[in-house]
């Protein structure tokens, strides 16, 4: 099976080498967490291998995302209109080419489809950051919307990372569904102790893959992205929810899909 490196080799390894090829994974977690310094890697890694990136910003605008880059030597400007596309779904006030005017799926869906066309031939490398604005205001439609964006885009032999944010008070997914598509999910934590502000990584799932089932703390370093520093002692259970809270999270969810 054919990987895709997320250019941070230490994460690699967890995972038999990198993203299987063709996969839709979700980043979900809290903001803050390294969620969109992991998709940059991601795409910076792919412009590097040759591939073609399209990275669609929803809660960011262009100028944002190629800055933030920049933090982390990961020149982007100089890729764009040739290998890569940064699709604006934020500042959709802009007349220019790659910007939405509507967010919604279909829309989306169709902007992304032009860009791999003007970018031409070749693997593609695609993210969504963040997934979850497109169903904000509607959480039920969560796993149809991400079913969509799966099933029409899969025919474009992208390799997906969406990006899925949890509520800060109670870790619960905007849009439960995202996960339920996924091929792959990328669970980032963030928790405060001793007055200081500390990372984590859980891979909960990735077909086709033998991979890591620990804990993993990381951090955010100026110059480098996302690094991980060493695998935690502690069980999963000691970074999420208790049962019985996921367990009502998980119906009430359930319930909205009825």
């Amino acid at each position: 099976m054919a990987r895709l490196s997320t250019g941070i080799p230490e994460f690699d390894r967890l995972i038999e080498g990198g993203i299987p090829q063709g996969f839709f994974v979700a980043l979900t977690g809290e903001p803050g967490t390294g969620k969109t310094i992991f998709s940059l890697s991601f795409i910076h890694q792919g412009l590097k291998d040759g591939d073609l990136g399209i990275y669609v910003t929803t809660e960011e605008s262009r100028e944002s995302i190629l800055r933030q880059a920049k933090q982390f030597n990961w020149d982007l400007e100089g890729y764009l209109d040739k290998r890569l596309i940064v699709i604006d779904a934020l500042m959709r006030e802009k007349e220019d080419e790659w910007s939405l005017n509507e967010l919604n799926a279909e829309e989306l869906v169709q902007k992304v489809i032009q860009a791999k066309q003007k970018l031409g031939y070749g693997r593609a490398r695609l993210v969504i950051d963040s997934v979850s604005a497109l169903f904000l205001d509607k959480p039920a439609m969560a796993r149809k919307i991400s079913y969509y964006l799966k099933r029409v885009l899969n025919k474009w032999k992208f390799t997906i990372l969406a990006t899925s944010q949890y509520a800060i008070t109670t870790s619960q997914a905007f849009g439960f569904g995202v996960e339920h598509v996924a091929d792959g999910i990328i669970r980032f934590r963030r928790l405060v102790r001793d007055g200081k502000l500390h990372r984590y990584i859980l891979i909960e799932k990735m077909r086709q893959t033998n991979h890591d089932k620990y804990v993993w703390e990381i951090d955010v370093v100026p110059g480098k992205g996302v690094v991980i520093l060493g695998r935690m002692q502690e069980r999963k259970e000691d970074y999420a929810l208790p049962k019985r809270v996921m367990d009502k999270i998980r119906e009430a969810n359930e319930d909205a899909f009825r």
